[in-house]
Protein backbone atom coordinates (compact mmCIF):
# COMPACT_ATOMS: atom_id res chain seq x y z
CA UNK A 1 0.00 0.00 0.00
CA UNK A 2 1.34 3.28 -1.03
CA UNK A 3 0.09 6.62 0.50
CA UNK A 4 -0.50 8.93 -2.82
CA UNK A 5 -1.99 12.21 -0.81
CA UNK A 6 -3.34 13.41 2.56
CA UNK A 7 -6.72 15.02 2.13
CA UNK A 8 -7.99 15.35 5.45
CA UNK A 9 -5.99 16.58 8.21
CA UNK A 10 -6.59 17.55 12.12
CA UNK A 11 -7.70 21.12 11.02
CA UNK A 12 -10.17 20.13 7.91
CA UNK A 13 -11.57 17.33 10.42
CA UNK A 14 -12.51 19.36 12.94
CA UNK A 15 -14.28 21.76 10.54
CA UNK A 16 -15.57 19.14 8.87
CA UNK A 17 -16.72 18.22 12.65
CA UNK A 18 -18.27 21.37 13.55
CA UNK A 19 -19.82 21.71 10.09
CA UNK A 20 -21.98 18.48 9.82
CA UNK A 21 -23.15 18.87 13.35
CA UNK A 22 -24.98 22.13 12.45
CA UNK A 23 -26.24 20.10 9.40
CA UNK A 24 -27.71 17.77 11.78
CA UNK A 25 -29.15 19.85 13.96
CA UNK A 26 -30.51 22.62 11.29
CA UNK A 27 -32.17 19.30 9.40
CA UNK A 28 -34.00 18.07 12.54
CA UNK A 29 -34.71 21.26 13.61
CA UNK A 30 -33.03 20.85 16.55
CA UNK A 31 -32.08 18.21 18.89
CA UNK A 32 -35.50 16.62 20.00
CA UNK A 33 -35.87 13.11 19.37
CA UNK A 34 -31.97 12.53 17.82
CA UNK A 35 -29.93 9.76 18.46
CA UNK A 36 -26.41 9.37 16.97
CA UNK A 37 -25.49 6.18 16.43
CA UNK A 38 -21.78 5.43 15.89
CA UNK A 39 -20.70 2.58 13.62
CA UNK A 40 -17.30 0.49 14.64
CA UNK A 41 -14.75 1.12 14.89
CA UNK A 42 -14.09 4.78 13.52
CA UNK A 43 -17.52 5.60 13.48
CA UNK A 44 -17.67 5.26 16.95
CA UNK A 45 -15.42 7.86 17.61
CA UNK A 46 -17.40 10.48 14.96
CA UNK A 47 -20.32 10.25 16.28
CA UNK A 48 -18.49 10.59 19.87
CA UNK A 49 -17.09 14.09 18.06
CA UNK A 50 -20.60 14.95 16.51
CA UNK A 51 -22.24 14.53 19.85
CA UNK A 52 -19.56 16.44 22.15
CA UNK A 53 -19.86 19.43 19.43
CA UNK A 54 -23.50 18.86 19.47
CA UNK A 55 -23.35 19.37 23.43
CA UNK A 56 -20.99 22.57 23.04
CA UNK A 57 -22.93 24.38 20.65
CA UNK A 58 -26.33 23.67 22.11
CA UNK A 59 -25.91 22.36 25.45
CA UNK A 60 -27.80 19.26 25.26
CA UNK A 61 -26.38 15.83 25.46
CA UNK A 62 -28.09 13.83 22.24
CA UNK A 63 -27.83 10.05 22.96
CA UNK A 64 -25.50 8.17 21.42
CA UNK A 65 -25.34 4.28 20.39
CA UNK A 66 -22.53 1.74 19.09
CA UNK A 67 -23.67 -0.04 16.47
CA UNK A 68 -21.68 -3.60 15.30
CA UNK A 69 -22.64 -5.10 12.47
CA UNK A 70 -20.19 -7.65 11.65
CA UNK A 71 -22.60 -10.67 11.86
CA UNK A 72 -25.63 -8.58 9.77
CA UNK A 73 -23.17 -8.66 6.75
CA UNK A 74 -23.81 -10.03 3.70
CA UNK A 75 -20.31 -11.45 3.06
CA UNK A 76 -19.58 -12.45 6.73
CA UNK A 77 -18.83 -16.17 5.79
CA UNK A 78 -17.13 -15.63 2.41
CA UNK A 79 -14.51 -12.25 2.72
CA UNK A 80 -14.28 -12.42 6.47
CA UNK A 81 -11.59 -14.69 7.55
CA UNK A 82 -11.17 -13.78 11.34
CA UNK A 83 -14.31 -11.93 12.10
CA UNK A 84 -13.64 -9.73 15.10
CA UNK A 85 -17.00 -9.15 16.72
CA UNK A 86 -17.54 -6.35 19.42
CA UNK A 87 -20.63 -5.82 20.77
CA UNK A 88 -23.38 -3.26 20.21
CA UNK A 89 -23.93 -0.50 23.25
CA UNK A 90 -27.44 0.77 22.44
CA UNK A 91 -29.58 1.44 25.77
CA UNK A 92 -32.14 3.24 24.41
CA UNK A 93 -35.67 2.86 22.52
CA UNK A 94 -35.10 3.71 18.88
CA UNK A 95 -38.78 3.47 18.18
CA UNK A 96 -39.71 6.87 16.41
CA UNK A 97 -36.65 8.30 16.91
CA UNK A 98 -34.49 10.12 14.48
CA UNK A 99 -31.36 8.17 13.85
CA UNK A 100 -27.95 9.89 12.57
CA UNK A 101 -25.90 7.13 11.37
CA UNK A 102 -22.29 7.51 11.78
CA UNK A 103 -19.58 6.07 9.30
CA UNK A 104 -16.23 6.52 8.19
CA UNK A 105 -16.10 5.47 5.00
CA UNK A 106 -19.03 5.17 2.25
CA UNK A 107 -18.02 2.71 -0.44
CA UNK A 108 -20.39 -0.24 -2.02
CA UNK A 109 -23.44 0.51 0.62
CA UNK A 110 -23.38 -3.12 1.80
CA UNK A 111 -22.28 -2.06 5.39
CA UNK A 112 -24.78 0.35 5.01
CA UNK A 113 -27.58 -1.97 4.58
CA UNK A 114 -25.87 -4.10 6.80
CA UNK A 115 -26.53 -1.20 9.43
CA UNK A 116 -30.14 -0.55 8.36
CA UNK A 117 -30.93 -4.39 9.08
CA UNK A 118 -29.58 -4.04 12.40
CA UNK A 119 -31.54 -1.05 13.66
CA UNK A 120 -34.78 -2.49 12.12
CA UNK A 121 -33.61 -5.48 14.12
CA UNK A 122 -34.47 -2.96 17.21
CA UNK A 123 -37.10 -0.95 17.04
CA UNK A 124 -38.97 0.92 14.05
CA UNK A 125 -37.31 4.89 14.04
CA UNK A 126 -38.98 7.28 12.48
CA UNK A 127 -36.41 8.29 9.93
CA UNK A 128 -32.45 7.15 9.51
CA UNK A 129 -30.25 9.56 7.47
CA UNK A 130 -26.26 8.78 7.28
CA UNK A 131 -23.24 10.99 7.80
CA UNK A 132 -19.87 9.29 6.48
CA UNK A 133 -16.76 11.50 6.48
CA UNK A 134 -15.08 10.43 3.13
CA UNK A 135 -18.19 9.20 0.38
CA UNK A 136 -15.48 7.31 -2.33
CA UNK A 137 -17.93 6.60 -5.05
CA UNK A 138 -18.65 3.14 -6.30
CA UNK A 139 -21.76 2.20 -4.65
CA UNK A 140 -23.31 -1.61 -5.21
CA UNK A 141 -26.23 -1.04 -3.47
CA UNK A 142 -28.83 2.23 -3.62
CA UNK A 143 -27.25 4.13 -1.20
CA UNK A 144 -26.35 7.64 -0.44
CA UNK A 145 -25.79 9.98 2.18
CA UNK A 146 -27.70 12.84 3.76
CA UNK A 147 -24.95 14.25 5.32
CA UNK A 148 -20.59 14.16 3.72
CA UNK A 149 -17.71 15.17 5.08
CA UNK A 150 -16.06 15.29 1.67
CA UNK A 151 -16.42 13.11 -1.36
CA UNK A 152 -13.60 11.65 -2.81
CA UNK A 153 -13.78 9.77 -6.12
CA UNK A 154 -11.44 7.12 -5.97
CA UNK A 155 -10.05 4.27 -8.76
CA UNK A 156 -10.79 0.84 -8.05
CA UNK A 157 -7.03 0.27 -7.11
CA UNK A 158 -7.46 3.10 -4.64
CA UNK A 159 -8.53 3.26 -0.87
CA UNK A 160 -9.36 5.75 1.82
CA UNK A 161 -7.57 5.14 5.02
CA UNK A 162 -9.18 7.31 8.25
CA UNK A 163 -7.04 7.85 11.02
CA UNK A 164 -8.20 8.82 14.32
CA UNK A 165 -6.29 9.96 17.06
CA UNK A 166 -8.41 7.54 19.88
CA UNK A 167 -7.79 4.33 17.54
CA UNK A 168 -4.33 5.00 15.15
CA UNK A 169 -2.79 8.00 17.17
CA UNK A 170 -3.46 10.84 14.41
CA UNK A 171 -6.52 13.15 12.57
CA UNK A 172 -5.88 12.49 8.77
CA UNK A 173 -7.58 10.38 5.65
CA UNK A 174 -5.28 9.42 3.04
CA UNK A 175 -5.86 8.57 -0.62
CA UNK A 176 -3.69 4.98 -0.75
CA UNK A 177 -2.76 3.26 -3.72
CA UNK A 178 -3.68 -0.79 -3.09
CA UNK A 179 -1.84 -3.87 -5.05
CA UNK A 180 -4.41 -5.29 -6.53
CA UNK A 181 -8.39 -5.22 -7.28
CA UNK A 182 -9.15 -6.41 -4.36
CA UNK A 183 -12.78 -5.68 -2.92
CA UNK A 184 -12.19 -3.74 0.81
Amino acid sequence: MKIKAKIIDETALSRIITRISHEIMEKNRGTANLILMGMRTRGEFLAKRIRDKISEIEGVDVPLGILDVTLYRDDFRTRLKQPEVSLSDITFDLTEANIILIDDVLYTGRTVRSALCAIMDMGRPASIMLFTLVDRGHRELPVKADFIGKNIPTSINEEVKVKLKEVDGEDAVYLVETESNQVI
